[in-house]
């Protein structure tokens, strides 16, 4: 396999691994950040609204870890910083 492919490849696989890793934390933490805003609406009923809006504000957070985790990976496909490098060392 020539240079090229070899980091066609690799970015390929390096883009999926950071997909699936970057995505099963923030899944996580939503899931147990939900859990504990219902737990805590449920013992007090009268601050849901804080709760709520805490929560949400929270949420982002969590979220833009895997937003963040999505961009590297499509910066990994599409706009790979080696791809230049590469092809010019391998005289294409």
């Amino acid at each position: 396999m020539d240079n090229v492919g070899l980091v066609g490849m690799i970015s390929i696989v390096a883009s999926g691994l950071t997909i699936a890793i970057g995505s099963i934390a923030p899944a996580l933490g939503e899931g147990r950040a939900i859990a504990q805003a219902l737990t805590a609406i449920a013992q007090q009923p009268d601050e849901a609204n804080t709760i709520t809006r805490t929560l949400f504000v929270g949420l982002a957070f969590i979220e833009s870890i895997a937003i963040y985790c999505f961009v590297v990976a499509l910066i990994l496909i599409f706009a790979n910083p080696f791809w230049n490098y590469v092809i010019t060392k391998a005289g294409g």
